[in-house]
């Protein structure tokens, strides 16, 4: 029973506040790096996911090819300045077409289906 006494007395001299603190920077710890792993898998998976996709059609207007007609005009709509103050930077826009004039992104491939070149005989 004389442990016991050795134990109160620890306890009361705050003896196991190192201990108490150590486990609460430990677990502290543990989760930040679990934090951190579950932050990698995300990414991980979006990085993949983004691999998978075809490349989009995108003009130097980064305007969709859809918006774009057979003779290379862009349809859409954007906003155009009418108006600049004294360090020429705009004050007013107003709606109106994008002037681009040609699609200059990747080409979308056609599926096409090809035999095989081995010879059978």
């Amino acid at each position: 029973m004389d442990w016991f006494w050795w134990v109160l007395i620890i306890f009361w001299t705050g003896g196991f506040a190192w201990a108490a603190e150590n486990v609460r920077t430990a677990l502290r710890n543990r989760h930040e790096r679990k934090l951190q792993l579950l932050e990698a898998a995300k990414q991980e998976r979006l990085a993949i996911e983004a691999a998978h996709k075809p490349p989009e059609p995108v003009c130097g207007c980064t305007h969709h090819l859809a918006k774009h007609d057979k003779q290379g005009q862009c349809h859409e709509r954007v906003e155009v300045p009418t108006a600049w103050d004294e360090n020429k930077r705009p004050l007013r826009y107003e709606a109106g077409r994008c002037n681009c004039q040609q699609y200059v992104g990747p080409q979308p491939l056609s599926h096409v289906f090809a035999e095989d070149l081995t010879d059978l005989a």
